[in-house]
């Protein structure tokens, strides 16, 4: 499980998935989440605005997993 740091309390789904430098564009970023779907806490999420906090666990239909560690936890 890979650490994301980020330095706001929360980042959105899409923003998080940049932050992973595993897709070539937000365009395909939308198109994976639309299409595939990314499993939050266990909970499989369509909606690129998802919120996500300090813990939050993401993981990919490919498999790589995520957590989100914020510096600024409020």
């Amino acid at each position: 499980m890979e650490e994301i740091q980020i330095d706001s309390p929360f980042i959105t789904l899409s923003q998080f998935l940049k932050y992973t430098n595993i897709f070539e564009s937000g365009g395909f970023i939308k198109m994976y989440i639309q299409n595939e779907g990314v499993y939050v806490n266990d909970d499989l999420e369509f909606r690129r605005g998802k919120k996500l906090y300090d813990g939050d666990i993401i993981r990919l239909m490919s498999g790589e997993t995520f957590i989100v560690k914020s510096t600024t936890v409020q």
